[in-house]
C-alpha cells in the first residue's frame, strides 16, 4: 500500500514518520502506522532490523535541528491477509492505493522507499 502526500508536492510513498522524543523506532512504527492509516491490529509489524542514511531533501529541512542534513530510517513491515479499508490522514495524505511490488517500486519517490521494496520483491521470491 501507497499513501500519496500532499506536501511540499503530491508523490507516493510507504508510512512514514519521525521520532518523537524519547520514542524508540518501534514506538513511532506503531503511531505511525496508526496515525497515517488507522491500522493497528489487523496485521503484523515487523523490524526488519535494518536502517539507511539518507541526505534529508532541502524541502524538509526546516522539519529537523539546524545544521542536520542527514537522517537514519529504519525499516519495517506490515503484512495483512490482504487489502483492508484504510483511513488516511488528510492533513498529509490525499488517497492511497493497493499494488503488486513490482507496480509500487516504479510508484515510489524515495530511493529509500525503493529499496525497501526492492528487498521486499526478493523476500516473497
Amino acid at each position: 500500500m501507497l499513501l500519496q502526500r500532499r506536501a511540499p508536492f503530491g508523490f507516493w510513498q510507504s508510512v512514514t514518520g519521525s521520532l518523537d522524543p524519547g520514542e524508540s523506532p518501534a514506538e513511532a512504527a506503531c503511531r505511525e502506522l496508526l496515525e497515517e492509516t488507522g491500522l493497528s491490529t489487523e496485521g503484523c509489524l515487523t523490524d526488519k532490523n535494518f536502517s539507511r542514511t539518507f541526505t534529508i531533501d532541502p524541502r524538509w529541512r526546516d522539519r529537523y535541528a539546524e545544521g542536520v542534513t542527514e537522517n537514519e530510517e529504519y525499516e519495517w513491515h506490515y503484512r495483512l491477509a490482504g487489502a483492508v479499508d484504510v483511513r488516511v490522514d488528510d492533513d498529509e495524505h490525499d488517497d492511497f492505493r493497493w499494488l503488486p511490488v513490482d507496480e509500487a517500486i516504479d510508484a515510489v519517490w524515495s530511493w529509500t522507499n525503493r529499496d525497501a521494496l526492492l528487498k521486499l520483491r526478493e523476500e516473497l521470491g
